[in-house]
């Protein structure tokens, strides 16, 4: 019997070619040459796997990485929008005071409206809390504004029923309530407030509210009302007072020339005259009253429908 460890020869001789080529090996040479390539090949697994393994946490990570990114910027562009909405939502809150008071309805309370839009900040929404706390924190916040938002919304829209309902039902009654401003165009000069006189210099209370615009430009009576004065009226210069009736009057003064007379009816937005400089005047401009009840009011308060109508 031949020993396992007895050295084996094999020839090799290629056709084409007249050269032998003996190889001498022993059993124990090919095992441990087969071990050896089992030790290669593993550790080359070993390490390409490790290799792999890292490309992919690498790639995974960067990915979402990249997703995080693209979600922080949405959140950010839908935050913008919320504050716009925001700032939209307060500018209705304002419109919805001037027109409650078009509509003689009490304002709501700041008390409501900070009842109607309470709520609590959530600490860490959808379990963010470890891996991307900031990104919850505006998850948290854009939550609560959205949810403010929502209260507010359904405040106005409660708000604007009760309106609606009120306006439907004294309609021939808004008529008579002064509502759009007296000119088109021009720009607002001494409001209702204290001022000095520029005639003598003393600080008196000014009762209405002056527009400054060329002469000529057409004046329109404000709300519906009979003409109670159309007339030269001292300081005032030419002007006309109309009984808008409810409780209210309005005045125009300084007019360069009037078109109506005494106990004309007129409509919200008909012409009545034109503005001048007549009266005691530093210069071309229209001077506007509204009277409720015979006391003076701001006319700023009496503007809901923008310029005319």
């Amino acid at each position: 019997m031949k020993r396992r460890n007895s050295p084996y020869r094999y020839i090799f001789q290629a056709e084409s070619d007249q050269r032998v080529r003996q190889y001498h090996f022993t059993f124990g040479k090919v095992v441990s040459t087969v071990l050896v390539g089992f030790v290669l090949l593993a550790a080359g697994l070993y390490f390409s796997a490790d290799i792999l393994g890292d490309f992919v946490y690498k790639t995974r990570l960067q990915d979402i990485e990249n997703k995080y990114k693209s979600l922080a910027n949405t959140l950010n562009s839908i935050q913008s929008q919320v504050q716009e909405l925001d700032t939209q939502i307060a500018d209705i809150e304002e419109k919805d005071k001037a027109v409650r008071l078009y509509a003689d309805l009490p304002g709501i309370d700041e008390d409501v409206r900070d009842l109607g839009v309470g709520g609590v900040k959530l600490e860490h929404p959808s379990g963010l809390a470890g891996p991307a706390p900031d990104l919850a924190a505006k998850i948290s916040d854009l939550e609560l504004n959205v949810d403010q938002l929502s209260r507010k919304v359904k405040l106005e829209l409660a708000s604007y029923r009760t309106i609606y309902d009120k306006v439907k039902e004294n309609a021939d009654i808004l008529k008579n309530i002064p509502s759009i401003r007296p000119v088109y165009g021009g720009y607002l000069n001494s409001p209702f407030a204290y001022r000095i006189d520029p005639f003598d210099g003393k600080r008196r209370f000014h009762y209405g509210q002056d527009f400054s615009v060329p002469p000529g430009t057409p004046v329109y009576a404000t709300a519906d009302g009979v003409v109670q004065q159309a007339r030269y009226r001292g300081g005032f210069g030419k002007t006309v007072k109309l009984n808008n009736g409810n409780g209210y009057s309005t005045i125009y003064a300084h007019l360069s020339r009037i078109t109506v007379k005494y106990g004309q009816k007129v409509k919200r937005g008909d012409i009545i005259g034109y503005s001048g400089n007549t009266g005691r005047s530093t210069g071309p401009h229209l001077h506007y009253e509204v009277h409720y009840y015979g006391t003076p009011q701001n006319p700023l308060d009496y503007f809901f429908s923008g310029y005319l109508k």
